[in-house]
């Protein structure tokens, strides 16, 4: 049994790889910590559940690493996906400690494995879990346990006393023992965005918010983010920005995962409800290109597209847990999708002729490309021919939204004074928004969480020693 009558020096709000970062770091700087996650302790961990991988830079090749990702290439990489949209200090102080996490989270007991290959292209740059997210999650758990770290779950926070910026006591809601106000000296923030809360979703969506898939948790509904906002902590980000990406439209409302999401759109084309093109399926490398589909397909009719492909790159892409959907004529096809048939094939023939010659290597970006057709694909363009056809129904799936609270590099909570909070820290997803204005480049959450709860966890114990 936990004592909530005590102090403790360190409260962690959430659950996942950067509320157990931040745990871990407190207590092994001598902090007594206590961690409330709000998920029943079957799902605890919230999004790290379904994660795979981690981006940090590196300087050389490792065992499981096939070559260098320094600190500029990163850089680069992110400035090329936020479009400069992220707060430069923070992002290169969270690339360079990025370097130092990879070995800091073997000592926590994470192992790592060697990359998985397909569309996926992260030998190089991303390091994978062994046993992927929750394999990760579960070592970060007994780490924290065996350190002394007090976890409590199904704890739902209720309310916060903040006073002049400074963290009082959490109200805690339990199923068993009520309502109980909890003391610590320090408060780590790390209770995710706000993406399964539709509502909130819809006061910036419209009503195509509706039609979105959750790719992650249930359990982030932003009421820890709400509540800071309201005790005058300073917000970062747009409530319209998030991680977006394309996933199987039969996939459940909440907490699908990765094996819903689809990474075949370089081997087809996508179209809408009108059996329309609608973007370039071939822009970039999938990783850094992967999340913008659930932006796309949002603003698409009915928030609905088909990636459609042929019988002779089903290998190439790694499989999901839906089936494809096959017709053996693209006439057939279209009726299964509910597509105007005429439309579509009309879709398929025209970018058939626009495909020119070239050599398709969907590791590069080849040199196979349309030729006269809007929009263009600019690489890994090949005819679709070859029967039988087949499509994936897709829907944007959310896996974590950026507007959150401000933070600087010692990961301490800004007020809307712009003055520091005297003992309020905040990492992972409801801070994501400082280093994330816009676009993703996989693996850069479970960076973020780490970075930034790691020195959350230090900060907020040497304040609490203070």
């Amino acid at each position: 049994m936990v004592d909530l009558t005590r102090r403790f020096d360190v409260l962690v709000i959430g659950g996942g790889n950067a509320a157990l970062c931040a745990a871990i770091s407190a207590r092994r700087a001598g902090a007594s910590v206590l961690v409330l996650e709000g998920a029943p302790k079957f799902y605890r961990g919230g999004n790290t559940r379904h994660t795979r991988n981690m981006r940090c830079a590196h300087d050389a090749a490792t065992e499981i690493l096939t070559g260098p990702y320094t600190e500029e290439e990163f850089w680069k990489d992110l400035l090329l996906v936020t479009g400069g949209q992220t707060d430069e200090e923070l992002a290169r102080f969270m690339i360079h400690e990025s370097k130092d996490i990879l070995n800091w989270i073997v000592e926590q007991g994470v192992r790592w494995q060697p990359s998985l290959g397909g569309t996926l292209s992260l030998g190089r740059t991303n390091s994978f879990f062994l046993g992927g997210g929750r394999a990760m999650l579960n070592a970060l758990y007994r780490t924290a346990e065996e350190l002394g770290v007090d976890i409590l779950y199904d704890a739902e926070v209720i309310d916060l006393t903040v006073e002049d910026g400074m963290f009082i006591s959490a109200q805690l809601k339990q199923p068993v023992g009520g309502r109980t106000e909890v003391r610590a000296s320090t408060l780590v923030a790390a209770a995710g965005g706000f993406e399964a809360n539709i509502e909130w979703l819809k006061e910036s969506w419209g009503d195509a918010a509706d039609n979105f898939l959750i790719r992650g948790t249930p359990y982030n509904r932003g009421a820890i983010l709400k509540m800071l906002l309201a005790k005058g902590v300073q917000e970062i980000g747009d409530p319209t920005q998030c991680h977006a990406v394309a996933i199987d439209a039969r996939a459940p409302k909440f907490d699908g995962g990765i094996i819903t999401r689809h990474d075949s759109v370089v081997f087809g084309i996508v179209v809408n409800k009108h059996a329309e093109r609608f973007y370039d399926e071939g822009e970039d490398i999938w990783p850094k290109r992967y999340a913008i589909w659930g932006r796309l397909v949002a603003a698409q009719p009915d928030q609905i597209a088909y990636i459609i492909f042929d019988s002779t790159v089903v290998t190439s892409f790694m499989p999901t847990l839906f089936p494809p959907i096959a017709g053996s004529t693209i006439a057939e096809l279209a009726g299964k999708l509910e597509l105007d048939a005429a439309a579509l094939e009309k879709t398929i023939t025209e970018f058939n002729a626009a495909v020119q010659p070239g050599t398709f290597d969907h590791t590069i970006l080849d040199d196979c490309a349309t030729e006269g057709i809007t929009p263009a694909k600019t690489h890994w363009a090949r005819r679709i021919e070859t029967p039988p056809y087949l499509a994936y129904p897709v829907r944007p799936g959310i896996t974590f939204t950026y507007l959150g609270t401000r933070v600087n590099r010692e990961a301490r909570i800004l007020m809307k004074d712009g003055k520091p909070s005297a003992n309020m820290f905040a990492a992972g997803e409801i801070m994501a928004g400082n280093v994330l204005g816009k676009g993703y480049a996989a693996g850069i959450g479970m960076t973020i969480g780490s970075v930034f709860g790691r020195v959350a966890g230090r900060e907020a114990a040497k304040n609490a020693r203070n």
